[in-house]
């Protein structure tokens, strides 16, 4: 079984191993997430290390970065590559011009929920073809919606997604999927994380709020109420410590 990351090399090492194996599997639309505040921050260096695993096994790598600038920064800093970098453009820019036939593997770089446009249409695009979106912010309900038209698009393609890699420290607790592993909640105690909850779908809200309520002895199973949520601390401060771990 494998176990949450020591520090942010082990996380991403974790995250290509995982992606391989459902790409193995015959997934081709895929995510890694990786909750954390400044990992937007290092997006460049962050997709320099996840490549490699995938640059042996697809000859036709093509990166997308959001924008003109992020990916003429990338193709400056990285010189000469075997694999090409390009950006997702805007909702105007044809698709089609930016995939190619000898095109085998799509990695997207961050894309963000008004990038959802972009997205979908090189998924489309691909045409069976592997797409990875590596850190993507596609779930920003004030940005898709949550009426008819969010609820189409998540039917149409965010319930596609096959989330391979996830980890996001929580307070005291950090929510942790690594392909094929079902979705796991780690529990910090005396400064270390012990496993506390495995599900076949992703806990969160109230049914995430019960596992943690419950391994900390704060919910009444007698109760008829639902049970209370743990506290929480300020974001930045319930992130400190696992955070930490993870950047050094």
């Amino acid at each position: 079984m494998t176990e949450l990351p020591k520090d942010l090399n082990e996380a991403i090492a974790q995250s290509r191993i995982a992606t391989a194996a459902a790409l193995s599997d015959g997934q081709t639309l895929l995510q890694v997430e990786l909750v954390f505040p400044e990992i937007a921050l290092q997006a460049q260096s962050i997709t320099e290390q996840f490549l490699p695993e995938f640059e042996e096994i697809y000859p036709g790598v093509k990166v997308f970065f959001p924008d003109t600038g992020a990916a003429a920064l990338a193709r400056r800093d990285w010189g000469e590559t075997p694999f090409k970098v390009t950006d997702l453009g805007s909702s105007r820019t044809p698709v089609e011009d930016k995939i190619a036939p000898e095109d085998q593997l799509f990695i997207l770089i961050n894309p963000a929920a008004v990038e959802v446009a972009q997205v979908e249409q090189i998924y489309i695009a691909a045409a069976g073809r592997p797409v990875i979106l590596l850190n993507p912010r596609l779930e920003d309900v004030a940005t898709i919606g949550i009426g008819y038209a969010g609820r189409q698009l998540r039917d149409r393609f965010l319930s596609k997604i096959e989330s391979c890699y996830y980890i996001r420290p929580l307070d005291t607790a950090a929510l942790f999927r690594c392909y094929p592993q079902s979705w796991q909640v780690w529990l910090e105690t005396n400064n270390q994380y012990e496993l506390i909850s495995e599900t076949a779908q992703k806990p969160v809200g109230d049914d995430l709020e019960r596992i943690l309520a419950k391994a900390l002895g704060t919910d009444d199973p007698d109760s008829t109420t639902p049970a209370k949520p743990v506290k929480k601390k300020g974001f930045l401060a319930e992130l400190q410590t696992f955070l930490k771990a993870l950047t050094q």
